[in-house]
């Protein structure tokens, strides 16, 4: 059985943590879900700004959508939607035989909307009707002003991929925000079966600290993370609310391993994915990540639902100056403007690139 089965079979999916108009035509896409069980993806405005700045398969379209009128955020957003409804109608049939539960694919609204609750949800809803398909996610970053959006757009029956989650407390706040929107739909009569997922961002712990932390530390930050945010999920599922909700048709919003590729040129590409398998997950991977572990991956053991060495290894953290709680902060700052001068950078390339 090879290394993907063995995720598959102890419940994690696996998504791709990339989309490329050279991924669809070629077969590649499709091709990993065959032969390889990746059952979804995401993207984000790095990823596309890398796609379209990389290869010529977009100057067509690009040319195509500026004749009809279209220039920066539309013209981006009608790129993306062909992509993605591609990608969606080929992950159509896991998602159908999930009952909703896989095969989704994701796209984030504009990162200029980060501290805008209103706007988010405005633009969450306009995007997912836009897509036309019941599997696309809409990203919304767990930032301060995203949580009560989160809740607005799965009150509002739109599908939700938390993003820019970096700590178990701003897994939680998302997965209350999840919540509430349940509840209130089930308050008003409305199909509670809304899908979420819930991205906890993992090597950019260990980057972060890479110039802090002892040798017997390095590149354990991330993962203790991950564990001692597995163990609230696993908590908050075992919890007599959920257990109500469930009862009323309900789905768990399912936790997400992002930022799983290997930053450390020292430390194996398959760090994350070997540490992070877990049941009622899903571990997005680069594509360099995915044909790796593939390749050569293993899978010796399944995260402890209560965390396990989560906390102890937290602690030696704290005892080397490392103050987590203030890290996971700056950590979603810094990555709210990454996606940010990210999109800049992609509107900035669609003007050059579209033709006058």
């Amino acid at each position: 059985m090879g290394a993907t089965q063995k995720l598959r079979e102890i419940g994690q999916s696996l998504w791709l943590d990339n989309i490329t108009r050279g991924l669809l035509t070629r077969g590649t896409l499709r091709r990993y879900r065959d032969e390889l069980g990746v059952t979804g993806l995401t993207s984000n405005p790095t990823i596309f700004d890398h796609a379209i700045r990389n290869a010529d398969f977009y100057d067509e379209a690009i040319g195509r959508e500026r004749a009809a009128g279209r220039s920066g955020e539309a013209l981006f957003f009608a790129l993306a939607l062909e992509d993605l409804g591609r990608a969606a109608d080929l992950f159509r049939p896991v998602h159908d035989a999930t009952g909703g539960v896989d095969g989704w694919v994701s796209l984030e609204v504009s990162p200029l909307l980060a501290d805008d609750t209103a706007g988010t949800v405005a633009a969450a809803a306009a995007l997912h009707a836009r897509g036309g398909r019941p599997n696309l996610f809409i990203k919304i970053p767990g930032t301060p002003a995203g949580i009560p959006a989160i809740e607005e757009a799965i009150f509002a029956g739109v599908p939700v991929n938390v993003t820019l989650l970096f700590s178990r407390e701003h897994y939680l706040a998302a997965a209350e925000a999840y919540l509430r929107g349940i509840e209130r739909r089930i308050d008003a009569g409305l199909d509670p079966r809304v899908g979420s997922v819930a991205s906890l961002f993992v090597s950019r712990w260990d980057v972060a600290v890479q110039e802090e932390a002892p040798a017997g530390l390095r590149n354990r930050l991330g993962i203790a993370v991950a564990r001692r945010t597995y163990g609230a999920y696993r908590e908050l599922l075992a919890s007599p609310r959920w257990d109500r909700l469930a009862a009323a048709g309900a789905r768990p919003q399912r936790l997400l391993w992002a930022s799983t590729g290997t930053k450390d040129p020292g430390a194996p590409e398959t760090l994350y994915v070997e540490a992070l398998a877990a049941p009622d997950t899903i571990n997005t991977l680069p594509e360099k990540t995915l044909l790796a572990f593939a390749e050569g991956g293993a899978v010796n053991a399944v995260l402890p639902e209560d965390g396990g060495d989560a906390e102890a290894v937290l602690a030696e953290f704290a005892r080397t100056g490392i103050d987590a709680a203030a890290l996971s902060e700056r950590l979603q700052r810094e990555g709210a403007r990454a996606f940010v001068k990210s999109w800049n950078a992609l509107l900035a390339l669609l003007g050059e690139r579209a033709p006058t």
